[in-house]
């Protein structure tokens, strides 16, 4: 049972990354892959209370993929760790269904904080390259956080994210989940559209000062 929900992982992985040629190429010479393989490993003696035999095999990970992933963190099926390298993904973080996640993406904590300290993802998210994800907060389904955005509060559902500190726009609702699309360049700019709202407004303030001036003046 481990083993088919593995193999479907890689499969999963194999469809949605054009560069792969076989889900056996996923399966074995994908560092983050590999990560995820290890983190079900160390997982399972998490949950056995050998807790040293798990945190040795995370660091182990962490050695050979580039990867650390806390071995108490929940990971849904179907994760795509992209490249892998310099990913962080601390002890209470919760990671949804079909979640991908670029290099460089942390998902961590604020301080010293005890209990849930580490952010929660829902299905479908896309965390893109050199992202930071931190503290408690919950990402909603289908969100996108753009590349080197900073998260430090929730993210609506549908929304994407971007800037530091992140900022959040609703969008259009898509047809293909930005987890499975992949695409973590043509993303909304909220600071942009906030920006061509003002202009908006300046030109209407212009237009009504206009036509408070006396003609003849």
């Amino acid at each position: 049972m481990y083993y088919k929900g593995m193999l479907d992982d890689a499969r999963s992985i194999a469809a949605r990354d054009p560069a792969a040629r076989s889900t056996a190429q996923v399966f074995f010479l994908y560092p983050g892959f590999k990560a995820l393989r290890m983190y079900h490993m160390a997982h399972w003696f998490q949950t056995h209370k050998m807790y040293g035999i798990a945190r040795y095999i995370s660091q182990r990970c962490r050695h050979k993929t580039g990867v650390e992933i806390h071995p108490a963190a929940k990971i849904g099926k179907g994760l795509f760790i992209d490249h892998g390298m310099g990913v962080v993904i601390g002890e209470t973080a919760e990671i949804g269904d079909n979640c991908t996640i670029y290099h460089g993406a942390t998902l961590g904590g604020t301080g010293k904080e005890v209990g849930k300290r580490h952010p929660t993802l829902g299905n479908n998210v896309l965390v893109g390259a050199g992202s930071q994800i931190l503290g408690p907060c919950v990402v909603g389904n289908g969100a996108r956080v753009g590349a080197n955005a900073v998260v430090l509060s929730d993210v609506e559902p549908g929304a994407t994210v971007v800037g530091v500190p992140g900022r959040s726009t609703k969008r259009e609702q898509e047809k293909i989940a930005p987890a499975q699309s992949l695409d973590q360049v043509h993303i909304t700019d909220p600071v942009s559209q906030e920006l061509c709202k003002l202009r908006q407004q300046l030109l209407e303030l212009e237009r009504q000062i206009a036509a408070l001036k006396p003609e003849d003046a």
